[in-house]
């Protein structure tokens, strides 16, 4: 597997502003495979509910994946009825595949999509995309799974959702609720830099879009909703559980081995209040010392169980050397990893050399003591023995983690803000209070393919080294954003249904 240059580390999330009438603030995307049916009461329901309830400019994109029935025709209609709509082609079926392609060439800086059988109530729309228009969060889901949400489904159904998301706690170390439900919102700019990590282009590419930024620490945003099932869905319950499990493997392999770069996605303008400057207290250090605790806790359990079991069979110190070397190899790559966040394979060969040499200083304190025990005593007892020995690794810990954090694991990073942007979508202040994001003034929905520029990852190879057909990768040029609410008066209580 091998990573790929981005667009650049994600700006600081910001309220987006309100100026002149521009482009949408919000992009709904619907994807459909053979909905001729659904689709047009689905497309209307929901632009009725955006026009009555949403205050910003939105837009609706219908993703159409390869359907063989008039699906198509339909789409253009809507798109010709309704100034609001839009509809788009693929010619290669795939969920995953339309939102990629539809969320990397809009120019709204919120992206959603929600199934076309609308088995969510909409109210829970603009609780979705709040904390991303505030500058909240970076993504937001519908939890079906939350104890406020109320759900409508059969027991079969309800036990494959609980299942699978228990199997993404259990192995991937999930802690969103609900990966399943067709109800997500992500902001535009974290979409540029985490979609040319995600590999799937089928029913897991949002479970594996959670899971990556999760782990590269964004903030998910989780929206209690009403749900009822569609018992006429279409989707085939067994290979998409087959699908998802190889999907849960294979991520779960990247990223144990490092061969994803979730560093990329981390926010270098102090976003994260545990890492903003505090008089008296060194960056990170609190973070530092629980992880660090954490891993030395189990590591001394680890150094006591193979000390007892090489115990055994050698003497002391014999036992001491082997029990301290294994657990000081383990001990250094959990470090490196969990508390000093130090991911991928570079520099990690430099490390466990350096760790190694911590580990010396150790077996010196553990080994002066036990010789010191072996002086006072001819024959301690074996509860003495791992007395001395817990004292002594205390004392080490501690030299330890000093070691760690000042030679093996320095914080290198720039402790002066970064202006690095995505390179897609630059920043550009436009005086004091109002930003705005100008890019090429192209058409929005241009489908002639655009290069992604030098800083880029292109979607012709993904992160994982996979190559994908052209249409992914269609895009629309972008406009001018400047972001105004459009209906401030609109305070009509009826609901469509």
């Amino acid at each position: 597997m091998r990573t790929e240059p981005s667009p650049g580390n994600l700006p600081a999330r910001e309220h987006l502003p309100a100026g002149n009438a521009g482009t949408p603030v919000l992009d709904v995307v619907i994807p459909v495979y053979n909905e001729e049916k659904d689709l047009q009461p689905c497309v209307l329901r929901l632009h009725e509910h955006l026009a009555r309830t949403f205050p910003y400019a939105f837009r609706i994109t219908i993703a159409d994946n390869a359907s063989t029935d008039t699906t198509p025709l339909v789409a253009a209609r809507l798109e010709a009825e309704i100034a609001e709509v839009r509809a788009f082609r693929l010619e290669q079926k795939g969920r995953g595949r339309a939102l990629r392609t539809v969320w990397s060439a809009s120019d709204a800086p919120v992206l959603a999509y929600m199934d076309v059988d609308l088995s969510t109530d909409l109210n829970a729309l603009l609780p979705l995309v709040a904390p991303l228009i505030s500058g909240h969060s970076d993504l937001a889901i519908g939890s079906r799974l939350a104890r406020s949400s109320r759900v409508v489904r059969g027991a079969k159904r309800e036990f494959i959702s609980r299942t699978y998301n228990l199997i993404l706690r259990g192995s991937l170390q999930a802690r969103f609720s609900d990966a399943q439900c067709g109800f997500k919102a992500i902001r535009r700019d974290v979409a540029q830099v985490l979609l040319p990590l995600v590999e799937d282009t089928g029913w897991f590419f949002d479970t594996e879009m959670l899971v990556l930024a999760e782990r590269a620490g964004l903030r998910i945003h989780e929206v209690p909703v009403d749900w009822v099932d569609d018992p006429d869905s279409t989707v085939h319950i067994v290979k998409t559980a087959t699908d998802d499990l190889k999907g849960v493997w294979r991520v779960g392999r990247a990223l144990a081995t490092g061969s994803l770069a979730l560093d990329r996605l981390a926010r270098p303008f102090g976003d994260d209040p545990r890492d903003r400057e505090i008089s008296g207290v060194p960056k990170g250090l609190a973070r530092q010392l629980v992880g660090f605790c954490v891993v030395g806790g189990l590591s001394t359990l680890f150094y006591l169980l193979l000390y007892s079991g090489f115990r055994t069979f050698s003497g002391s110190q014999v036992a001491n050397a082997l029990a301290l070397l294994v657990s000081a190899v383990a001990n250094t790559a959990a470090n490196r990893r969990l508390t000093f966040g130090v991911r991928g394979r570079g520099g990690a060969v430099k490390h466990q050399a350096q760790g190694l040499v911590v580990f010396g200083i150790g077996l010196a304190l553990t080994s002066g003591s036990l010789a010191a025990l072996n002086a006072a005593t001819n024959d301690p007892a074996h509860s003495t023995e791992l007395a001395v020995l817990i004292a002594a690794n205390l004392a080490a810990t501690v030299l330890r983690f000093l070691l760690f954090r000042a030679w093996v694991f320095p914080d290198g990073r720039d402790e002066s803000p970064s202006t690095v942007v995505a390179s897609h979508t630059p920043a550009v202040p436009v005086g004091p209070a109002s930003p705005v994001y100008a890019t090429a003034p192209q058409s929005p929905y241009s489908t002639t393919p655009e290069p992604y520029g030098p800083t880029s990852a292109p979607y012709g190879t993904n992160a994982y080294g996979t190559t994908h057909s052209p249409h992914d990768h269609q895009t629309w040029g972008d406009a001018t954003m400047q972001l105004q609410p459009v209906r401030p008066n609109d305070h009509d209580p009826r609901d469509a249904r």
